[in-house]
């Protein structure tokens, strides 16, 4: 590669050596520039930066006017990591040639590695007529310098003329936290709607531009929009989705549904609302389950939210005990060291009075988890309901060592051993617990 370089340079020079009527590429080696630049090139080919610069230095005394021996500079001050030098030396290069687009990517390339975004601005402005990509460029260096405003124009712009790019969007998605845009880019995108229907990304940017800033009806009212112009599209099916619903038709519903848990285009965001949506029209429906508990299996890569936990805690709050149960069985199932689930599953045990299945589950548990206070208690109050109060007692002994600067388990737990020791007849014990548990309840309301 570095002799492929290194040729292109000299046939660049050798044209500039014939415009200024200087000897041929064949004449005696007595010419002194010639001399002098083929050495600069040897040393740059060999990474000898220093020494291509000192014999770069000759050919300009010889011809203080060639843009070419600049642009070498320029190259070598760039390998050098000396950003000012060679943005000088390219400047000086492309003020020579101005028709030369190579020194004005010189420039650029001096501004880009030196971090100096404003100030590679203008010349990539002056490069676009040369080459359209440039503007990407230019999009990306708007939003580097802050110029949101100019940023954004750009990006609509090239939106229309070449089509949207991931890149791109992302840069919109960005400016569009700032409350500012968001009311002109939201009339722009409606006014592509009304003038292009049939183009389903406007839709879609203003669906997003509207559920980021959880202005959701108007996010429905779009999609509905979007579902009469495009009934294909799979935005159109979040759309049809909620009208389902609204409509009491559970299998169009769950059909819709699935249509956008299955969708690549609908980021997880909306699917969790459409999952939220369903999961409260089927509150007093049992019947739904197995939907929801097939839709769960969509979000098993999505690590931020545990949709079967959720959903379990969900009916939990409703006091659906069975329901709930159903969710967190399957929340360990695929998850078996969720110690939370485990214990949101065994109070709800303890609300349906199976103890003994506390006892049990609860004692297995504390084996994985010796240190974990809740546990024990749980195993005391199941025996204190079982009436094997001398293991009640053993459990809630040992688990209040782990209680630390919890004040309310610290008073369950001497209220369980109040009981247990009432059980076993001893009622010196029982006083104990029951009056340190009335201080903690004292203690607790200063």
């Amino acid at each position: 590669m570095k002799r492929i370089v290194c040729l292109s340079a000299i046939f660049l020079l050798s044209g500039r050596l014939s415009a200024q009527n200087l000897p041929d590429p064949m004449a005696p080696p007595e010419n002194k520039f010639q001399d002098a630049f083929y050495e600069a090139l040897l040393q740059k080919g060999i990474e000898n930066y220093d020494k291509a610069i000192t014999a770069l230095y000759k050919c300009k005394d010889q011809q203080p006017d060639n843009p070419v021996v600049y642009s070498e500079f320029g190259k070598n001050y760039l390998a050098l990591k000396k950003y000012n030098e060679a943005y000088e030396s390219f400047e000086k290069a492309a003020q020579l040639d101005p028709q030369n687009r190579w020194y004005l990517v010189g420039m650029y390339d001096a501004c880009y590695e030196a971090k100096d975004f404003k100030r590679a601005i203008p010349i990539v402005q002056k490069l676009i007529p040369f080459k359209k990509d440039y503007q990407e460029d230019l999009v990306s260096l708007y939003m580097n310098t802050g110029q949101f405003d100019l940023a954004l124009d750009l990006i609509n712009e090239l939106d229309a003329k070449v089509g949207r790019t991931d890149q791109r969007d992302l840069y919109r998605r960005d400016i569009l936290k700032q409350a500012k845009y968001q009311s002109s880019e939201a009339e722009h995108l409606l006014d592509l709607i009304a003038k292009y229907p049939k183009e389903e990304s406007n839709y879609v940017a203003l669906i997003f531009l509207y559920s980021d800033n959880n202005q959701d009806d108007k996010a429905m009212q779009i999609a509905q929009k979007l579902e009469k112009e495009i009934p294909t599209s799979d935005w159109a099916q979040v759309s049809l989705f909620k009208l389902q619903l609204l409509n009491n038709d559970t299998k169009a519903a769950v059909a819709c549904m699935n249509k956008v848990f299955k969708s690549d285009k609908i980021d997880n965001k909306i699917k969790h609302r459409v999952l939220n949506e369903f999961l409260v029209y089927s509150k007093d429906k049992p019947e739904l389950d197995a939907d929801l508990m097939q839709s769960i299996g969509y979000f098993e890569s999505d690590k931020k939210v545990q949709s079967a936990k959720e959903i379990g805690k969900f009916f939990h709050e409703k006091k659906a005990w069975a329901r709930a149960a159903k969710f967190y069985e399957l929340q360990l199932k695929n998850q078996p060291d969720d110690l939370d689930t485990a214990l949101l599953l065994l109070d709800l045990y303890i609300e349906t009075a199976q103890f003994d299945v506390v006892a049990s589950k609860a004692s297995r548990l504390v084996e994985f988890y010796p240190t974990q206070p809740q546990l024990y208690y749980d195993i005391g109050l199941a025996y204190n309901q079982l009436k094997n109060y001398k293991k009640a007692q053993e459990f809630l002994e040992m688990g209040l060592d782990y209680v630390l600067d919890d004040l309310t388990l610290e008073r369950n737990f001497n209220i369980q051993l109040g009981e247990a020791a009432a059980g076993l007849g001893d009622v010196k014990k029982k006083e104990k617990y029951f009056s340190k548990a009335d201080q903690l309840i004292k203690q607790q309301k200063k």
